[in-house]
């Protein structure tokens, strides 16, 4: 076995279930043959095996669906490619409801899925059961079906990955443990050399690697510590049961579905699997996974199982009767958010990490496995992947403690209820800003991002602030709704805490972001730029302000999710002849918005600085005094109005707080949250990175090529991409579109836009816009690859199609509120 095992590797992938076996196997396709997979066992024995292998190819983003629908398509053809079978069957799939709420979210799904181009039809109950003899379906609602949906053997699947890896000259390796991983550092940082291994029969040895890739399963936290990557995953038993034949089932029998139960059925060999995701979790491995799992179950737990299994002889009573041949409990790991982690470790160079599918490995191998390969032979990313992105996370996301409490709430997730802005419950609160408690004190209802608790609005006084969710408007709209008019009328006070910052600073800081960002920096200090970063495709990758505080030093700000992922963009791409560095200052400093026509007013109250349009123009930024505190105010607005972003050290933060609030009673100082932020935001049409703006979306598409200098000679990442496209007109734009005289409805984003009737994209952002009086909306619109232009925008009848109801819709080339920009000016 170890004369099999090579010195050196271009790239050692470790771990030989589904997903390292899809990356050899890419890697391979795509010419890149010196590649060697180690497993510590044999191949699938981990999680792979036990594995229900449905194929379901919806998922809530257009990338993630993209990613499945490559793995189906990649499954029909593998058996020809490899000669092995793989056990797919595209039998289609269903999903049923027993109420109205669920009834909805399907209708919203097929909606969505018209908008990805996946087929999806919404089908009656006695349509359902006839696809699904053995269900019950008088209890039902209604169904939505998936024809091209399906299943497959993930043992088979996994053994026809490895063997067209081999066919193209990879290498795979059983029995034989990752017992370390080698790095070195370097001008550009630290990076992954290789691997040390030890195999069962005792030989050990190294391998040195260009690129290390750790898709170990269960074990891939284990192996991202021996090197100091951070892996956020948690291991939880799951459970199914097989069972003898069950009446009406044939071998062509779709998936189906019922969340309203947790449960999902599939046929085997004339009887069925059964299996679910209950509600409250039971986290398995708090000690580590035993490096010897293999092929292994835990015991049996029917207590646990309980509410699968009675909601189950609801949907299929003949199960009440039929044999259960096996129960398979099965543990698998679970990540903070239910979805896969993939991608290059921000903490190591040519490390990457393709782990944690949250029970959805078998769907989302195929694309997963094409995707993090295509980022491995790129170097970047080639499509957008920010949902899965490994560097969502920070080091915090990797606590034990706070993973084990998590992960009881995410396995849930899989059937819960995907409400409108549902927050999770668990594990929280993580990170507060030093406003926390007086914002708590004031009825805050808050929200978790990236673990900081945020106030999403407050309630009145007497009255709990928590949510009520519902697709249509939720119990706080009238109180977001006074928030939101307080901004627009008189002055509001966001707590912005969660902002992440950078300071970038040294002699060549002004240097190296004019290559990392697209807008020109040189700029005075006390002036600000709103720019982007962008990839190669033009893409983008971040969207951020820069303040220029001295010659050599800048802070950055960007959105609350992006700190490691900015900090570790910009640490890749950073020329190493420049001298700068960047550092994360997000928690040294809390963020005051202070935001409205009467802001002026309020903070010449508090400060003896000269706050007019001469002194303290638009885009600058300058230390003033604010009570006994001294900040940095920035005069930018993401809402539209006249304001200022105050960023205070965090010692001072609640001294400003309660300065400003002892002032602002005259001017109509309100808090307001997250939710008022966000319908100002897009009444006034400004983008939001992840959503308007991703990898995927260059500038002129998004309307932003004002923010890149394309007219001065000088280089930035992208610049070349835009370069070539400058001057034709995009396949898509971004458009804001108004829901008038539908004041009574509500749009949460996913729904689908049409043009004269037809699918033309999908709306990204949404909210209630309290000042036009009506739902507004921004989204991508394109052509099948043609065109858009201003008379083809223009020249079609609009519609948003809202769980299949479409409503008339006005298309708006420019901001819906304000266009002009005045109110910033005033």
């Amino acid at each position: 076995m170890t004369s099999s095992i090579p010195s050196h590797s271009r790239v050692v992938i470790i771990g030989g279930g589904i997903i390292g076996c899809s990356v050899a196997y890419h890697l391979a396709k795509a010419g890149w043959t010196d590649v060697t997979l180690l497993e510590q066992g044999q191949l699938s024995c981990g999680t792979t095996w036990h594995a229900a292998g449905l194929v379901g190819q919806l998922r809530s983003q257009e990338s993630m669906t993209k990613l499945i629908r490559y793995s189906t398509q990649l499954y029909a053809e593998l058996e020809a490619d490899t000669g092995l079978a793989t056990g797919w069957k595209q039998c289609g799939s269903l999903s049923v409801a027993r109420t109205k709420e669920r009834m909805t979210q399907l209708e919203r799904t097929a909606a969505m899925a018209r908008a990805y181009g996946v087929a999806c039809d919404v089908i009656t109950p006695g349509q359902a059961g006839e696809l699904w003899p053995p269900m019950r379906t008088d209890d039902l609602l209604g169904a939505v079906w998936l024809p091209g949906d399906g299943k497959a053997n993930p043992t088979d699947l996994t053994q026809s990955l490895a063997r067209g890896a081999r066919m193209r000259g990879a290498r795979i390796v059983e029995n034989v443990r990752v017992t370390g991983v080698q790095t070195e550092r370097t001008d550009a940082g630290r990076r992954a050399t290789g691997v040390a291994w030890r195999t069962k029969d005792g030989g050990t040895g190294t391998i040195g690697a260009d690129i290390v890739v750790n898709c170990g399963g269960q074990w891939a936290k284990a192996i991202g510590r021996l090197c100091g990557v951070t892996v956020p995953l948690h291991s939880a038993e799951h459970y199914y049961i097989v069972t003898g034949a069950v009446p009406g089932v044939h071998p062509d029998l779709p998936v189906m579905r019922d969340p309203d139960g947790f449960i999902y059925f599939k046929e085997e060999v004339g009887g069925l699997v059964m299996g679910g995701f209950e509600p409250d979790a039971k986290p398995w491995g708090m000690n580590g996974i035993p490096d010897d799992f293999e092929f292994q179950l835990l015991p049996d737990d029917w207590d646990q199982f309980e509410i699968l299994m009675n909601n189950a002889l609801i949907r299929v009573p003949a199960l009440e009767t039929a044999d259960v041949r096996q129960f398979y409990n099965g543990p698998e790991s679970f990540t903070p958010d239910n979805n896969f982690i993939l991608g290059e470790a921000p903490e190591l160079k040519n490390f990457y990490v393709g782990a944690g599918f949250n029970s959805m490995g078998i769907a989302s191998a195929g694309g997963a496995g094409m995707a993090l390969a295509e980022w491995i032979m790129a170097g970047e990313p080639t499509m957008d992947l920010w949902p899965v992105d490994i560097r969502r996370f920070a080091r915090f996301n990797g606590n034990d403690a706070w993973l084990h409490d998590r992960v009881k709430e995410t396995l849930g997730l899989h059937y819960a209820m995907p409400w409108p802005n549902r927050e999770l419950d668990t594990a929280r609160p993580l990170r507060r800003s030093p406003l926390y408690a007086a914002l708590r004190d004031r009825n805050a209802c808050f929200g978790s991002k990236m673990g900081w608790e945020r106030p999403n609005f407050f309630a009145p006084p007497g009255v709990a602030p928590a949510i009520e969710y519902g697709f249509g408007q939720q119990n706080w709209h009238a109180w977001s709704a006074a928030e939101h008019r307080a901004c627009r009328e008189s002055v509001a006070l966001f707590d912005l805490t969660s902002f992440a910052k950078l300071l970038i600073k040294g002699r060549d800081a002004q240097a190296a972001l004019q290559y990392l960002v697209a807008n020109d920096v040189d700029v005075e200090p006390g002036s600000s730029v709103y720019t982007g970063m962008l990839n190669e495709r033009g893409g983008y990758e971040s969207d951020v302000t820069l303040m220029r505080l001295a010659e050599d030093q800048y802070l950055l700000v960007t959105g609350s999710a992006q700190a490691t992922r900015d900090l570790a963009f910009i640490e890749r791409h950073l020329p190493i002849d420049k001298h700068c560095v960047a550092v994360d200052v997000t928690g040294q400093y809390a963020v005051l918005a202070v935001m409205g026509p009467r802001s002026r007013e309020l903070m010449q109250q508090v400060s003896k600085s000269d706050f007019s349009n001469e002194a303290f123009p638009f885009g600058a930024c300058k230390e003033v005094d604010i009570g006994y505190a001294t900040v940095t105010a920035m005069r930018r607005s993401y809402v539209g109005e006249l304001g200022w972003e105050l960023y205070v050290p965090v010692e001072f933060a609640l001294g400003v707080y309660e300065t400003l609030h002892a002032a602002g009673a005259p001017f109509g100082l309100v808090d307001a949250g997250y939710y008022a932020l966000e319908s100002l935001r897009v009444e006034k049409a400004y983008r939001a990175w992840g959503r308007e703006l991703t990898p995927d979306r260059d500038p002129f598409e998004a309307g932003l090529a004002f923010a890149c200098k394309l007219d001065k000679d000088i280089a930035f990442r992208g610049r070349e991409a835009l370069l070539a496209r400058r001057g034709q007109p995009p396949v898509r734009r971004l458009v804001a579109l108004s829901l008038d005289g539908h004041a009574d409805k509500m749009l949460w984003g996913g729904e689908a836009i049409l043009r004269d009737g037809v699918p033309v994209g999908s709306v990204s952002s949404a909210a209630f816009g309290h000042t036009l009086g009506c739902p507004v909306a921004l989204g991508y619109v394109g052509a099948d690859g043609a065109p858009v232009d201003a008379a083809y925008l223009m020249g079609g009848r609009y519609q948003i199609d809202l769980a299949g109801e479409r409503l008339d819709a006005t298309l708006h080339l420019k901001a819906p509120y304000d266009p002009s920009g005045q109110r910033l000016k005033a």
